[in-house]
């Protein structure tokens, strides 16, 4: 199977919110708004889209790669955004750092470390 991109859904009870708490994150508004309850952010490495979904809320997992994630945390409390414990003990492979939106989704922050291979 050839797979051409990747899209996170991340379930939330209130779009409206959620959508405010994600512009936060991405530092920009929805990129789209492809039908109602749901908005998306586009990025170099894939989609991730917000869905209005009750039922769902709060059980989904995402993982954003950045090239410092050091600074990503800095930037994204600067701007009133959640903030997260950056792990640099875990791991031999990266540094990450989770936080979760209002729903309780998990969003985790991660970079390569220098000369880690998998």
């Amino acid at each position: 199977m050839r797979i051409d991109g990747v899209l996170a859904g991340l379930a939330v009870s209130d779009l409206s919110r959620s959508r405010r708490w994600y512009e936060t994150v991405f530092d920009r508004p929805a990129d789209a708004e492809p039908m109602p309850g749901l908005a998306e952010w586009h990025t170099p490495g894939g989609v991730v889209q917000v869905v209005a979904d009750r039922r769902r809320a709060g059980g989904s997992l995402v993982t954003v790669r950045v090239p410092d994630a050091r600074r990503a945390l800095t930037e994204l409390a600067e701007r009133g955004g959640p903030v997260g414990e950056l792990d640099d003990t875990t791991s031999a492979f990266v540094l990450f750092a989770s936080v979760t939106d209002p729903d309780g989704n998990l969003i985790t922050i991660v970079q390569d470390r220098a000369g880690a291979e998998r």
